[in-house]
């Protein structure tokens, strides 16, 4: 007690500042908690109210895909029902941007590379395009072999964010048969993807890029569909939460006939040129063939340095040559002649003198068998293919006659065939364009040389048979075309308003170049009587080109046949000619057969 009362006593002044510090500190503390619980509060509000929708829905890109389904493409028929262009199931390889933080996919990128064979940078390109944060799958590889489809489901969990799917790709039964009129399918290019983004096309859709497939690819295509699903973290499917069907692409048939198209090949072989068979009532194209030629198939996996070196080599077996321009030779003396008569400068039975040549301004121009014929008329000028012939009617009804009756027959402008893109539109020169373009003027020797198809008059194998087409219907130009859609009800034609004298003027000539001409070896007993034209074009550099059309039966023509090989070297008659029937003896064996 005594200890106690030794201490020292606290005065009362200093025991109230004490308690005052107490409640200051009490209350500073109670401050800061209701500011830390306001901030909480505002940033929960913020988090929940104000970027509520934003923030649910990074949320949801966490665990929340959408899975592409791909429109089944639309099957291409030919006229009678057979199979041109199908699908078959395939496996295919694609990618979730968004499974993988940006960091890990290089390790991904590379194991993927390694298993499918594809060079590292290819795949890492398609991914920084396609964005590191979408939640789309972005297709990089279909048509894999079972080998590589193999080792990827092995390697699953090394490989987060791939995904190995089955899909239909497009399927070719028929190889490379008539593969410049269906043409291929292939991946979209940048410049294409930029076009056709607002018409729901994706990167990785596969297009028609040739041929029917890329004339009807608003057809084939159909509409992409879709499901929405749920995904763990490594990013395996929890379940599906919605789904849009795919809208499968609608079917086509085209005109061509499978069987000719086969025949058409088959004659042409390894030549160098092109066959076109179309129906000249009305332009449907039954056959259309070009050589080289290449296999619509290897476009549907990924295709190899080698194979694409092929397919640019020097041959340009991608070209379609049946669309492509080159002088139509002696078989263009059915214009002239058109030309001649309907000008009213010449009779239809006039009578001319031939030469071994003709001279104008101190040039020669030649007559083919560098002796003449003697006096000839129209058919038989056609008959033996006179040059002479045909030089003196163009110098006596001119250039400009000549020009207007050739662009009346469709030359100079492209046929309206559903290939336009592919299609060259010829030439037919005139002063203007030879004032453009050489810097000279329209002389005469330029018509005489335009009347046997020489020259710069250019035309391709699809308008030589529209210009046979007008002879074989009595006087209508028809639009070829491909779609068998509609044909009998549809206007395909539109007259030349040739008379009748004309017409037959050249149907007797026709006729005359196979029963006692320049084709007389075509003159066979076992198919209906038919008419045709030879043509033999001097081209550069030295081999000529070889041409010859036809249309049968004669009485009622149902089909025109034009062939031609480039710089063969041979002559229409020996080349091109055996060739085009050939077509003729399949299409007249198989319409016997279909009748018994």
């Amino acid at each position: 007690m005594a200890l106690l009362q030794n201490l020292p006593q606290v005065p009362d002044t200093l025991r109230g500042r004490t308690v005052g510090r107490s409640f200051q500190a009490v209350f500073l503390l109670a401050l800061v908690t209701v500011i830390m619980l306001g901030g909480f509060g505002l940033r929960l509000f913020q988090l929940q109210v104000v970027n509520g929708d934003r923030n649910r829905e990074l949320a949801d890109t966490n665990r929340i895909r959408l899975v592409p389904k791909r429109p089944a493409r639309g099957t291409i028929f030919d006229r009678n029902g057979k199979i041109l262009a199908g699908s078959r199931l395939s496996h295919t390889v694609s990618i979730w941007p968004i499974a993988l933080p940006r960091d890990q996919w290089p390790t991904v990128v590379d194991r993927l590379s390694t298993v499918l064979s594809m060079p590292p940078e290819e795949i890492q390109q398609r991914l920084e395009q396609a964005g590191y944060e979408s939640i789309e799958s972005i297709t990089i590889a279909r048509g894999i072999s079972p080998a590589q489809a193999t080792a990827l489901a092995e390697y699953t969990n090394d490989l987060p964010g791939v995904r190995l799917e089955s899909e239909a790709v497009r399927n070719y039964p028929n190889g490379d048969l008539a593969a410049h009129v269906i043409g291929y399918t292939g991946e979209l290019t940048d410049q294409q993807l930029t076009a056709r983004r607002e018409q729901g096309y994706r990167l990785g859709d596969v297009v028609g890029q040739m041929g029917a497939e890329s004339a009807f690819e608003s057809t084939l295509h159909g509409a992409w569909g879709g499901q929405q699903v749920e995904v763990d973290s490594a990013g395996r499917v929890i379940s599906i939460l919605g789904e849009k069907p795919a809208v499968a692409g609608q079917d086509i048939q085209l005109t061509i006939d499978l069987d000719l198209q086969r025949a058409a090949e088959a004659a042409l072989g390894n030549r160098q040129g092109a066959i076109v068979a179309i129906d000249p009532r009305n332009g449907a194209v039954l056959a259309m063939a070009s050589w080289p030629t290449y296999d619509p198939n290897i476009f549907t996996t990924r295709i190899t340095e080698a194979q694409w070196a092929q397919l640019q080599g020097a041959n340009h077996p991608f070209l379609n040559r049946a669309l492509q321009a080159f002088p139509p030779a002696s078989t263009f003396k059915i214009v002239t002649t058109a030309a001649a008569i309907e000008s009213g400068k010449y009779a239809p039975n006039t009578v001319l003198p031939t030469y071994p040549y003709i001279q104008v301004g101190g040039i020669q121009f030649g007559e083919w068998n560098r002796a003449g014929f003697g006096p000839l008329g129209f058919t038989g000028a056609m008959a033996w293919s006179a040059d002479t012939f045909f030089y003196q009617v163009a110098m006596r009804i001119g250039g400009p006659t000549l020009i207007e009756m050739t662009r009346r027959f469709g030359f100079g402008r492209k046929t309206g065939i559903e290939l336009a893109t592919e299609e060259s539109a010829g030439l037919v020169p005139d002063d203007a364009w030879k004032q453009e373009t050489l810097d000279t003027p329209w002389m005469i020797g330029d018509a005489i040389n335009m009347s046997i198809g020489q020259g710069f008059l250019q035309a391709t194998s699809l308008q030589v048979a529209g210009m046979f087409a007008v002879v074989a219907n009595d006087g209508y130009r028809v639009t070829p075309h491909l779609l068998k859609d509609n044909e009998e009800h549809r206007n395909w034609k539109e007259s030349l308003e040739l008379s009748d004298a004309t017409i037959d003027v050249l149907h007797r000539g026709l006729r005359q170049v196979i029963s006692g001409g320049t084709a007389s070896a075509m003159n066979v007993p076992h198919i209906p009587p038919f008419a045709g034209k030879t043509g033999t074009a001097e081209a550069d550099p030295g081999l000529s080109h070889a041409w010859f059309g036809a249309y049968a039966p004669l009485d009622n023509p149902e089909i025109v046949v034009v062939t031609f090989a480039e710089h063969d070297g041979g002559g229409g008659g020996a080349v091109a000619a055996p060739m085009a029937l050939k077509v003729l003896e399949e299409y007249f064996g198989h319409s016997q057969a279909a009748e018994e």
